[in-house]
């Protein structure tokens, strides 16, 4: 009998890795998105305040992807800068700095996000704590004169509400000043200040799916629910629930912060309990905290509870408990 040529044959089963079926979405995709909602605070930021902010961000996202570039090739792994992730990062960690940081406090910044936040653990996926935030983290207790937007932004007419509140109580706070805060009028990060045009690209990105709603949701009501615990039974000595959403990085971290997909919690218990983790402490830092932004510090905390919550799963009807 003649003899085949396996090597003609077509295979009848092919091997592959999964995910075996893909629903549309790449990372490529999702910081496209991600850039897009962040368009209306650049905007604003840099109608406010000109080639500063612009040399912020551009330096902050420039480093980024110089240093994801180096550890990539240090690391011996396949360059892959385009999918966006470190321009995001960037792009985010500039949004919490102060207008006027030193070109060197953006260098060190960003370059400890992309270091430390980020590849000793092993690259794109692999952190388990947000990645701008790391960053910032290390800036804030090493300078925190330079972190400092009162300290840094002197000619301007902008109030610092975190600081008035913290200090002189919700009378330094009139209800005219509430819309000047949705719109931006008031010391803080870069971009994490205009809470309505944050509040507009957060919406957009849950439509896109880029990001659960589940997290901001839990996360922005438990801020509001426990604020208004504490001003129902103090008053006097508590803000207004409403100043917590309107002040501060609230808005921000809630839908670019806290969405974070490789350091939030993937089942739907867990990302509940993250977002009233994250809301609670935010809350609580800032009433009882010495840092005025509690937001920022109660993402990093509650990405250290993902491993916990990531094993809270839902049992198979009639499996066991």
């Amino acid at each position: 009998m003649p003899q085949t040529d396996i090597t003609s044959l077509k295979p009848l089963f092919v091997v592959e890795t999964p995910p075996y079926i893909h629903n549309g979405v790449t990372i490529h995709g999702m910081m496209r998105d991600t850039l897009l909602a962040l368009a209306p605070a650049m905007i604003l930021a840099l109608m406010a305040h000109g080639v500063a902010a612009f040399r912020v961000m551009a330096l902050a996202a420039g480093v980024s992807v110089l240093v994801e570039a180096m550890c990539v090739r240090i690391a011996g792994q396949k360059l892959r800068i385009e999918d966006g992730t470190a321009l995001i990062s960037g792009l985010l960690l500039a949004f919490m700095l102060p207008v006027q940081a030193p070109w060197w406090l953006v260098t060190v910044g960003a370059a400890l996000s992309m270091i430390l936040g980020k590849h000793v653990f092993g690259g794109l996926g692999a952190n388990p704590l947000c990645t701008p935030l790391v960053g910032w983290a290390c800036l804030s207790i090493s300078w925190p004169k330079y972190m400092n937007p009162s300290a840094m932004v002197l000619n301007t007419d902008f109030l610092d509400p975190l600081l008035r509140l913290k200090f002189f109580g919700t009378q330094s706070i009139s209800p005219e000043t509430y819309k000047a805060l949705l719109m931006g009028e008031q010391l803080g990060g870069l971009g994490s200040v205009y809470i309505g045009a944050l509040l507009l690209g957060g919406i957009f990105l849950v439509a896109r799916r880029a990001v659960r709603w589940e997290i901001p949701v839990a996360y922005l009501l438990t801020v509001y629910a426990l604020g208004f615990l504490l001003w129902h039974i103090d008053p006097a000595r508590y803000i207004a629930p409403e100043l917590y959403l309107l002040t501060g990085s609230t808005v921000f971290a809630a839908f670019f912060l806290a969405t974070d997909h490789p350091s939030s919690p993937f089942s739907i218990w867990g990302i509940a309990l993250f977002g009233v983790l994250a809301g609670a402490m935010t809350v609580l830092i800032r009433a009882y905290g010495t840092h005025l932004d509690g937001a920022p510090f109660a993402i990093l905390l509650a990405n250290l509870f993902t491993p916990l919550l990531d094993m809270i799963r839902p049992v198979p009807w009639g499996g066991r408990k």
